[in-house]
C-alpha cells in the first residue's frame, strides 16, 4: 500500500462506495500514518480483529 492508494481507499469508504475497509496487520502502521493527516479523522472507526487486523468504517459524526 502506498500513500496515493490509501487516500483513494479512504475517499471510496468516505463516498460510500465501500462500506467498509479491512486493513491487515502489516499495513497498519502506513495506514494509520496517512489516516490521522486527514482533517475528517475522526469520522473514521477501526474495529480491532483477532491477530492485529482492522476494519474500519466511515461515521456520519465524529468521534469524541
Amino acid at each position: 500500500m502506498n500513500e496515493e492508494s490509501i487516500q483513494g481507499l479512504l475517499d471510496q469508504l468516505k463516498s460510500g462506495a465501500l462500506s467498509e475497509l479491512y486493513v491487515k496487520k502489516e499495513d497498519f502502521l502506513k495506514f494509520r500514518s496517512v489516516l490521522v493527516k486527514r482533517p475528517d479523522f475522526k469520522h473514521f472507526r477501526g474495529i480491532g480483529q483477532h491477530g492485529g487486523h482492522v476494519i474500519y468504517q466511515y461515521i456520519a459524526t465524529p468521534r469524541s
